[in-house]
């Protein structure tokens, strides 16, 4: 078995031996030492997959901390919903605090909102801000979306006031007579 100092031997020069001209166009200088390409690979290759690993790992840390997130936000949603009212909207990201404030009318206290004033005031700012006439759509966008979280939650309490009204005057089914 031949070592590889002996295969290597007339690639490269050592100090006090006469280099032959006939290797020495630029095409074979640049093959000079194969020993500093075989490392110059196996550099270009550690540091491919050093990076990839690094990438790697921070997309994975990114991907969990999106499930938290999410996880996190519907736990919100769903103890934010059952009590107070006031939590965030996993569709629109907007609480009922936001809302009363985009369309300026009270926040509904114990089941009672004016559901008269909040279309008014939905009127007359959806008008108010028409792109067409000068206004912001980005501004128009909220105030939809402030009505849109005003009626799901008015919703419920609106179907609760309908069933206490229903059970108040009896039930009366509506009969139609046939022809």
């Amino acid at each position: 078995m031949v070592g590889s100092s002996a295969l290597l031997a007339p690639f490269v020069t050592h100090p006090g031996f006469a280099v032959d001209n006939r290797f020495s166009s630029p095409s074979a200088a640049s093959f000079a030492n194969p020993v500093t390409t075989i490392q110059a690979h196996k550099f270009v290759i550690t540091a491919f997959f050093t990076g990839s690993r690094i990438l790697g790992r921070s997309f994975l840390a990114a991907y969990k901390q999106a499930q938290a997130a999410t996880a996190y936000q519907r736990a919100q949603a769903k103890a934010g919903n059952g009590g107070s009212g006031a939590g965030v909207s996993l569709s629109s990201g907007m609480t009922l605090d936001e809302a009363c404030k985009i369309l300026n009318v009270k926040p509904p206290a114990g089941g009672q909102a004016n559901v008269e004033e909040v279309m008014s005031r939905y009127k007359r700012l959806f008008d108010a801000n028409d792109p067409q006439k000068g206004g912001s759509f980005y501004l128009q966008s909220k105030i939809v979306r402030a009505k849109e979280r005003f009626e799901r939650e008015l919703g419920p309490m609106q179907e609760k006031t309908e069933a206490e009204a229903e059970v108040k005057e009896g039930f009366k089914p509506k009969v139609y007579k046939d022809r």
